[in-house]
């Protein structure tokens, strides 16, 4: 029973060994970073929260519009002299008071500010919606440039580790000559010195690797280190079919960054016409709705009459005679709250006109300084047009030194490959030095490393240019 219960754990590690291996081999396609990003990037989720701030700002400038209805309660005990607000008589009593008011405010007209408000609100929220994409795209370059910075980090990493096997199979070849006491000494010491300068080679090729991949994983904002994959990289070199000037029109038409600073400039147009409106009357539209409560407030009834001496007299035969008088009694009853505030209820209904007839030159300051921000747009927006001319030139121009010069590279590369491959069989067969084997051997080796290098170049400059045209896939 014990072998079987070890026997499954034994197979249970296996499996978790296995799978964790998997999960670490896993590879990432550009588009699995790419969505990765999307969803993961700080940026993105920054920028994100601003539009919804322009949003919320939209809503409540549409809100606006509607009447405002405000309610006032209040409740109170006075003691001392006070005037009650059921009689309005002075009393010095103790006194509960409550008031209770209900208030509604609409505005009829005001120069259309409350529409312009929400006209300029609505093209702020467009303009962050185009900020949103314009993110997007600039997250969606920036993962497929450092994306294609890893490939070139594995393709020069490969390249440096099949040096070094090369120069291995010499090593080995030298070594045994060297113990067997043939051949040149200094062969074998100049081939260690090459084999040390190859695992150097290799060194700065994997930190130029892992760079690369930290760069990657810092814009995927993930904490682990991950492989990336070319199958879905197209990495067919071929000459780019687009002029500077047709991707700088193809920019104009498709770059989110235009269209949110034409929008953020038609908002500031809209903000000169809200501005505007303080030069206009303002029309309004009120009513309230009022009532109170006093527990000073009684309700009399009559309960009966009674005869009381008024205090004169009249003379009668000589007789004086008091007057008396018929008096009718009454009985105070406390007003409970409810009737108080259903009986004091009161309503006011009007209309007011706020007419600007000077305030401190504020409108007609606000009003240049609304046309000052209008013209900080249209600055942006031509600043912002010139730069990316600017880009896309300097770009192209980059991305054809960089074809021209991989097709020199290829055609070194080819002429290098004989000439090793000449002075190897020389070097083999004692007809030629170690020196001249070496120096054919690195100059093979240092073409290729250009060669990748100017490849993975071009195709940077590309992506760039198709960013720019709106396709940055």
């Amino acid at each position: 029973m014990l072998q079987k219960t070890i026997l499954y754990v034994c197979l249970l590690l296996v499996q978790c060994i296995c799978f964790s291996q998997t999960e670490l081999k896993k590879e990432y396609s550009l588009i699995d970073c790419i969505d990765i990003a999307l969803k993961n990037n700080l940026d993105l989720k920054s920028t994100i929260l601003s539009t919804n701030v322009d949003a919320i700002n939209y809503k409540q400038s549409k809100a606006n519009i509607l009447p405002s209805i405000n309610g006032n309660f209040n409740i109170g005990v006075n003691n001392g002299r006070s005037i009650d607000p059921f009689t309005n008589d002075f009393i010095n009593q103790e006194l509960t008071f409550s008031n209770a008011r209900l208030n509604l405010d609409a505005t009829i007209f005001n120069g259309f500010r409350l529409i312009n408000t929400v006209r300029q609100q609505r093209l702020n929220k467009q303009a962050s919606e185009m900020e949103i994409e314009e993110a997007k795209q600039t997250l969606v370059l920036n993962v497929t440039l450092a994306y294609l910075q890893v490939l070139n980090g594995k393709a020069v990493l490969e390249l440096a580790n099949k040096r070094l096997e090369a120069t291995m199979t010499q090593f080995k070849r030298l070594k045994t000559l060297y113990d067997e006491e043939v051949g040149n000494p200094a062969d074998f010491a100049d081939i260690k010195g090459q084999k040390t300068m190859d695992e150097t080679s290799i060194l700065t090729s994997e930190s130029a690797l892992n760079n690369a991949k930290l760069n990657l994983v810092r814009l995927l904002n993930l904490t682990d280190d991950i492989n990336v994959s070319t199958t879905d990289v197209l990495l067919d070199f071929e000459s780019y079919g687009f002029s500077s000037e047709e991707v700088f029109d193809d920019a104009m038409e498709n770059l989110a960054t235009f269209k949110a600073k034409t929008l953020r400039m038609e908002a500031a147009k809209k903000g000169v016409n809200v501005a505007k409106a303080q030069f206009t009357p303002e029309v309004s539209f009120f009513g309230q709705l009022n009532t109170n409560y006093s527990s000073a407030a009684q309700i009399f009834s009559a309960t009966g009459t009674s005869v009381e001496n008024t205090g004169d007299f009249v003379t009668i035969n000589n007789q004086e005679i008091p007057v008396q008088t018929n008096q009718t009694q009454f009985e105070g009853k406390k007003i409970g709250y409810g009737d108080q505030f259903d009986n004091n209820l009161n309503t006011v209904v009007g209309i007011a006109v706020n007419i600007p007839l000077f305030n401190g030159f504020r409108a007609k300051n606000n009003v240049a300084l609304e046309k000052i921000k209008v013209e900080e747009s249209l600055i942006t927006l031509e600043r912002t047009e010139q730069e990316i001319k600017n880009a896309i030139v300097q770009v192209h121009f980059d991305m054809q030194a960089a074809f021209k010069r991989h097709n020199s590279l290829r055609r070194q590369v080819e002429a290098f490959e004989e000439s090793y491959r000449i002075n190897e069989i020389r070097f083999n067969n004692g007809a030629s030095n170690f020196l001249a084997f070496i120096t054919s051997k690195n100059n093979l080796d240092n073409a290729k490393t250009n060669l990748i290098n100017s490849k993975y170049e071009y195709f940077l400059r590309v992506k760039v240019l198709e960013f720019y045209r709106g396709e940055v896939l």
